[in-house]
């Protein structure tokens, strides 16, 4: 019996809302046992809440005090692992919370998984990324709230080459992208989808009005975020016909993907993409340049003579 009690919190906290039926096959009893079981955990004070009507269920609502929570053997170390990952990732101060919050999980688990946390919080460790931009966690909170329940937030947006703006806009999702952060959001204001990075977004604040989610044009927000910066036109656009084959190249672009490789044959392809900094250009093009012969087929003046300059430069150190 307490064995199922914990099933049936577990999977309370697992999703919103489950009904009866649900709960049942999970469970491998009948919805008259999963009745008598809800009110015992109502009784140890979890507020289960009961929905009803044809599409009603139960629901684990919020109380006074938190109720312990459930998770299994895989489930324990996957948190274990993403705090761990998380310290070494883009949001500003999450180093310390992130290992405070792995040493307070470790105290409230089972006997037998706290070895094997114990074991990934000596053991693992994530190297934080130079040159990084910090998140506010804040920010993020905020952010992530507003995305959930369709509300409008404004916010200054630092836009470089605009500098400071105020923005107020119809926030979707937030994305991750090369230990990066973005919002993606509709602004009404410019009557587009616009894709902003977080560490640029300051003085935000929820304007109080929901509003109804738009349908994006695309399959869903990673593949509108990846296709963003495939055609967008950044300072240094260029064209290259590669003497290696595509799929060999486009694994050069792990992480930020900001390129498109289109086969020539099976032994070349031509690379076309547009990066905002001289430093990640000739990153690329390095890449680029150790699978194979290229010719740059086009690019503005300023990156044709940037890359012949570093290319003379590196033929002559070598001699």
């Amino acid at each position: 019996m307490p064995g199922r009690l914990l099933r049936l919190l577990s999977l309370l906290q697992s999703r919103r809302e489950w009904s009866g039926r649900e709960l049942a096959e999970r469970l491998g009893v009948t919805e008259r046992t999963v009745r008598r079981d809800v009110d015992r955990l109502r009784s140890l004070d979890y507020p289960v809440i009961g929905t009803t009507g044809t599409a009603g269920g139960y629901r684990l609502g919020s109380g006074t005090h938190l109720p312990p929570l459930q998770l299994d053997d895989d489930e324990a170390i996957a948190v274990a692992l993403g705090l761990v990952g998380a310290a070494g990732g883009g949001v500003s101060g999450m180093a310390e919370s992130s290992m405070s919050a792995l040493a307070k999980l470790e105290q409230v688990l089972p006997a037998r998984l706290r070895p094997q946390l114990a074991a990934v919080g000596s053991s693992a460790e994530a190297i934080p990324r130079p040159g990084i931009p910090q998140v506010s966690p804040g920010v993020l909170a905020v952010l992530a709230r507003c995305c959930r329940n369709h509300e409008i937030v404004a916010f200054d947006y630092d836009g470089r080459a605009r500098s400071v703006t105020r923005r107020r806009v119809e926030p979707h999702q937030l994305l991750t992208l090369g230990w990066r952060w973005y919002l993606l959001a509709f602004d009404p204001g410019r009557d587009d989808w616009r894709i902003f990075r977080v560490d640029r977004i300051a003085e935000v604040a929820p304007a109080l009005h929901r509003f109804t989610p738009r349908v994006l044009p695309a399959p869903d927000a990673p593949t509108y975020l990846v296709e963003s910066f495939t055609s967008a036109q950044y300072q240094h656009s260029v064209h290259l016909t590669v003497q290696a084959p595509a799929a060999t190249v486009s694994a050069t672009f792990e992480g930020v993907v900001r390129g498109i490789v289109e086969p020539v044959d099976p032994s070349s392809c031509v690379v076309r993409f547009s990066v905002d900094t001289s430093a990640m250009l000739l990153t690329q093009v390095a890449a680029i340049a150790a699978l194979g012969p290229f010719v740059v087929d086009h690019a503005t003046p300023e990156t044709a003579a940037l890359i012949a300059r570093v290319g003379e430069r590196l033929k002559q150190s070598f001699g």
